[in-house]
C-alpha cells in the first residue's frame, strides 16, 4: 500500500487532514512512490503559528549556539548522504553519483551557514561626533519561507533554511510536489541533529498552498527557486504583501568557444554542462556560440555526445536520467519537434528508450545547429538534454548576442586567451561567468547572482548577500553626557 507523506509541523511529522493528494512517481517506472498531501489552510496557518513562537526563543539564542547546531547538522547530513542520494535519485531521476552532488553542494551552504556569528557581525565607529559613537547590529527578520523547485530536491532547500534559521529566523519550507521525499528526510535529520522544536516546518502542496504562504501577513520573507512565469508570479504576490523577495529564474545560458581554446576539454566540458541531468539545470549550458574556425568542432561534439547514454540511477554506465515527468517529456518533445522546423537536428534524442525500463520519461542527447535567435527554441528555456549551436565570426559578436538574451543566470567562455577572456567577463552582461568552467555556480562564501530575467529582486542566495536578505540592521547612535552643564537645546539636525 502507498503511503501518504506527512507534513512536519510544530516539531512534529503528522498525517494531513487534506483530502487532496499528488501522486510522486518514479521518473523511471512511474510507480507511484508515495501520495503527497496538500497542506489546508488550517495545517498552513498552525505552521507559520508554530514558527511564530518558536522565534520569540530561537532570535535570543546566542549565535554561536545556532552555529554548533550547523556543525552537527553538516556532520549527519555528510554521514547520510549516500542515503539522501538513493531516496534523491528514485524519486527525481539523477543518476546516483549526480544526485550526490545535489546533497554535497547543499552540505557546502550548511558549513558555510556555520560560521554565522562572523557574518552577523556589525560595524562599528567612535567619535562620529565628538563624544558620539555609532554601532551597528544585525537581527533576525521572523518567520521566513522558501518555494523550492523539483530539479534540485536536496540543494535548493539546504541554500535557504539552513542559513535562514543560522541567522535567527524560523522558516516553512515548501518544496516541490514532484520530489518532496528528499526535503522530509533532511528535515529527519535537522531534528536528529538538535533542531529546537518549531524552527523549520515543511507544508506540502501546490499553487493554492503557494498562494496562502505567499499572502500570509506574519511571514516576513519568501526565497524561491522555479520558471519564469512562476517567479513572477511570486515576486509580484510576495511584494504586494509587501514582504521580502527573492525569485531565481529561469535562464538561457551560452558557452561562448574560441578557436584557440583547448578543443577536446572543451567538448567534452559542453556536453557535461549541456545534457547532465537530463538539461534539467537553471545553469545548464543550453547554446554554443562558436567563434570563427571553431565551428569546425561541431561534428566532433556530436560524436561526443552520442557517447552519453541514459539509462536508470543506479547504473555506472548511465549519463543521465529520465525527465522528471511524462509532462515534461512531453513538453520538451514538442520543441524539439518545433525546433526541426526552425533549425538543423543534426542528433535527435526524440526516440530514445531504455528495454529495462519503457516506461521511463526518456529523451536522448539532442544537437541543433545553425539556430536563428528569432526560434521558438532559441527563446524557450527547453529544459532537456538539447543543445543549440550558433556560429559567429568574432568575440564582439558573441558578446553582442548574449547580451541581447533577456535572461542572464549564467554563461561561459572556453578560450587559451586571458585577454578574451578579461574583455568577455567585463563586457557581458550576465551574472555568473565561468572561464573555462562550464557550469560557474558559486561556492557558498559568494552568492548566487544571477542577473536580468532570470532573477526577481534584491538580495541573492547564499553567502553574504542571503545573511543581508535574511536580516535587518540596527543601527545605535549614542552619547554618555558628563559633567553638570547643560549647553542648551541643539534646535539643528548636526550633531554636535
Amino acid at each position: 500500500m502507498v503511503s501518504n507523506l506527512p507534513l512536519f509541523l510544530d516539531g512534529e511529522f503528522v498525517e494531513s487532514k487534506s483530502k487532496k493528494t499528488l501522486e510522486v512517481t518514479n521518473p523511471l517506472s512511474q510507480e507511484i512512490l508515495c501520495h503527497v498531501p496538500c497542506a489546508t489552510k488550517k495545517e498552513i496557518d498552525q505552521a507559520v503559528s508554530s514558527a511564530s513562537n518558536a522565534f520569540l526563543t530561537w532570535k535570543e539564542t546566542p549565535p554561536p549556539e545556532r552555529a554548533r547546531l550547523m556543525m552537527a547538522y553538516q556532520a549527519l547530513l555528510k554521514e547520510h548522504q549516500e542515503e539522501l542520494a538513493e531516496i534523491l535519485s528514485q524519486e527525481n531521476g539523477k543518476t546516483l553519483e549526480d544526485a550526490k552532488g545535489d546533497v554535497w553542494r547543499g552540505i557546502e551552504v550548511v558549513e558555510q551557514a556555520a560560521n554565522i556569528p562572523t557574518l552577523l557581525m556589525g560595524e562599528t565607529l567612535e567619535n562620529v561626533a565628538r563624544e558620539i559613537d555609532s554601532y551597528s547590529y544585525t537581527q533576525p527578520l521572523g518567520v521566513c519561507a522558501g518555494i523550492t523547485p523539483f530539479n534540485f530536491p536536496a540543494m535548493i532547500p539546504l541554500w535557504m533554511f539552513p542559513l535562514a534559521i543560522a541567522c535567527g529566523n524560523t522558516f516553512i519550507l515548501k518544496p516541490s510536489e514532484q520530489d518532496p521525499m528528499t526535503p522530509n528526510r533532511l528535515a529527519e535529520l535537522f531534528v536528529e541533529a538538535g533542531a529546537p522544536k518549531g524552527i523549520l516546518q515543511v507544508i506540502h502542496g501546490d499553487k493554492e498552498q503557494v498562494d496562502h504562504i505567499l499572502t500570509h501577513p506574519e511571514i516576513k520573507a519568501i526565497s524561491f527557486v522555479g520558471s519564469v512565469p512562476v517567479g513572477q508570479h511570486v515576486y509580484k504576490t510576495g511584494t504586494e504583501n509587501l514582504k521580502r523577495v527573492q525569485a531565481f529564474a529561469g535562464a538561457k545560458n551560452h558557452m561562448v568557444v574560441m578557436p584557440d581554446a583547448d578543443k577536446q576539454r572543451t567538448v567534452e566540458n559542453l556536453v557535461g554542462a549541456s545534457v547532465g541531468a537530463a538539461g534539467q539545470r537553471c545553469m545548464a549550458i543550453s547554446v554554443a556560440i562558436f567563434v570563427g574556425q571553431s565551428k569546425e568542432w561541431i561534428e566532433d561534439l556530436k560524436e561526443e555526445m552520442k557517447k552519453v547514454v541514459p539509462g536508470p540511477w543506479n547504473s555506472p554506465t548511465s549519463g543521465f536520467g529520465p525527465l522528471i515527468s511524462k509532462a515534461a517529456k512531453e513538453r520538451v518533445l514538442s520543441l524539439i519537434e518545433t525546433g526541426k522546423s526552425e533549425a538543423n537536428c543534426i542528433l535527435d534524442g526524440s526516440d530514445y528508450e531504455v528495454k529495462e525500463f519503457p516506461d521511463g520519461n526518456w529523451i536522448g542527447p539532442t544537437l541543433f545547429t545553425d539556430v536563428p535567435t528569432e526560434s521558438s527554441i532559441y527563446k524557450t528555456e527547453i529544459f532537456g538534454p538539447v543543445l543549440l549551436t550558433m556560429n559567429v565570426d568574432t568575440l564582439e559578436e558573441a558578446i553582442s548576442l548574449v547580451n541581447s538574451n533577456p535572461y542572464g543566470n549564467g554563461t561561459s567562455i572556453f578560450t587559451a586567451s586571458g585577454r578574451t577572456a578579461r574583455k568577455y567577463r567585463h563586457e557581458v552582461e550576465v551574472g555568473q561567468v565561468g572561464i573555462n568552467i562550464p557550469i560557474p555556480v558559486p561556492l557558498p562564501f559568494f552568492s548566487f547572482t544571477g542577473w536580468k530575467g532570470s532573477f526577481y529582486g534584491d538580495l541573492h542566495a547564499y553567502g553574504k548577500q542571503a545573511v543581508r536578505f535574511y536580516t535587518e540592521t540596527k543601527t545605535v547612535t549614542e552619547r554618555w553626557f558628563q559633567g553638570e552643564d547643560s549647553e542648551g537645546a541643539n534646535l539643528t539636525i548636526k550633531l554636535e
